[in-house]
């Protein structure tokens, strides 16, 4: 029977909070690993993240810090990931221990840059994770909403079912719904592109189109979304779970999504380098944009909303004549 056992966070940003403290309200003990040891010295002063989600305090007798990644391997047996995608490989670069029989969970939402894998498939190709071992966290969930205790609902995948429904256990409370599933690859995926579409959904909000274009094209990102996954992971799923078109729809319409507000910058005239530096905060569509695009040059699915998003950010096309093209496409 399988035991999530002791569990460990690796990152240190506001989704890696918002989960920490929803594992740490169940288990009440959790190893915690940060790249930086004075944003830990200043954790362990204040009794909160000092750069992420300040209002959540934290009892800290319930929390090992270490900013040695082999240290935390080495002690815990599950693994949650919530690094930003560019970052994940530098994180492990100093990794010395063996991950295989760790239980993987991965809340990263994007795709590792030069490999062009989701991180399921990363860990599996390169440290021989074995797939049962490997689960991923899907929403839709912010995690500004997960601080203020509003009412949640997460999906975990992973192809083991029991050990998704341990894991599941361990997130569950009082305003954490959860459900299960083994579409981990599509999961993962669908959480790349929601970011790309969000970023879609700024732009046209910064170019002053309204609520009923942005219902179509929220429309036609599902669709895209669809075909996408059908090519890339052809199993049987329903694309209107929560876990799909949910997550799309909280990361287009939301003013806590910061892929929309850095797409809003764009559609205002903002440089992708401008919009960056304003925002202080990783915009993880961005990468994943470039990414999705080099992996559907092998796949060929009709993706518009993708192709303008990608003329927009990397081939600096204006916004105003990439939009008014996509919309003729549309129906």
């Amino acid at each position: 029977m399988f035991d999530c056992g002791k569990i460990a966070i690796i990152g240190g940003g506001s989704w890696a909070t918002a989960i920490a403290k929803i594992v740490v309200n169940n288990t009440h003990h959790i190893g915690w690993y940060m790249r930086r040891d004075d944003r830990i010295e200043d954790f362990k002063r204040m009794g909160h993240n000092p750069a992420y989600l300040t209002s959540v305090h934290f009892n800290l007798n319930e929390i090992t810090f270490t900013s040695d990644i082999n240290q935390i391997v080495r002690d815990y047996d599950t693994l949650v990931f919530v690094t930003p995608s560019p970052y994940l490989k530098n994180h492990l670069r100093k990794l010395k221990q063996n991950i295989r029989d760790k239980f993987i969970v991965t809340a990263i939402k994007g795709i590792v840059p030069d490999e062009n894998l989701v991180c399921s498939e990363y860990f599996h190709e390169v440290y021989d994770v074995p797939y049962d071992n490997l689960a991923c966290i899907g929403g839709p969930s912010h995690a500004e909403e997960v601080a203020m205790e509003r009412l949640s609902y997460l999906t975990i995948g992973c192809s083991d079912k029991d050990k998704a429904e341990k894991f599941a256990g361990v997130l569950k409370g009082r305003f954490i719904k959860t459900k299960i599933s083994t579409d981990v690859i599509g999961i993962e995926y669908s959480s790349v592109l929601k970011n790309v579409y969000a970023i879609a959904a700024g732009i046209c909000s910064g170019l002053k189109y309204g609520d009923n274009f942005q219902a179509v094209l929220m429309a036609n990102a599902l669709q895209e979304m669809s075909r996408f996954l059908t090519c890339v992971h052809p199993i049987e799923r329903r694309i209107e779970d929560s876990v799909y078109i949910g997550d799309l729809l909280v990361t287009g319409y939301s003013n806590f999504s910061r892929n929309r507000t850095f797409g809003t910058m764009i559609g205002k005239g903002y440089s992708v380098k401008s919009a960056q530096i304003e925002m202080e905060m990783i915009a993880e569509g961005y990468f994943g944009t470039k990414c999705m695009k080099e992996i559907n040059r092998h796949l060929h699915v009709n993706m518009p909303i993708l192709d303008a998003v990608y003329n927009i950010l990397y081939e600096r096309i204006t916004p105003e004549v990439e939009i008014k093209l996509l919309t003729d496409s549309f129906r």
